[in-house]
């Protein structure tokens, strides 16, 4: 497979995983998400942000959420997102732990 072949299939594979995320699974809240895998949406978002910046395209958090998820961030929260409980919190706290300054 060559190069270009190789990018579009990754870009088209991580479109469908942001369609899963986005549109298929929005009940699944990134505090699970971050709990067990490490990683949630507002991760990813930050990765478009940093692969922007290597391309010398300035983003900001904001504007790297809001491109992610197709909206601004209070809205997507505000639709999608509940009240996570004690024992969620602690669970984030222990993985944030193990992920030091890959969480946001």
């Amino acid at each position: 497979m060559d190069d270009q072949t190789r990018i579009e299939i990754e870009a088209a594979a991580f479109r469908r995983l942001r369609q899963h995320l986005l549109s298929d699974r929005p009940d699944v809240q990134n505090i699970d998400m971050m709990n067990l895998a490490g990683f949630c949406r507002n991760c990813l978002a930050r990765w478009v942000q940093e692969a922007a910046a290597e391309k010398g395209i300035p983003m900001t958090k904001d504007e790297a959420r809001a491109d992610y998820y197709g909206m601004p961030y209070s809205d997507w929260v505000a639709q999608n997102q509940t009240e996570a409980d004690a024992a969620k919190h602690a669970a984030f706290a222990e993985s944030f732990a193990k992920n030091v300054g890959k969480a946001d």
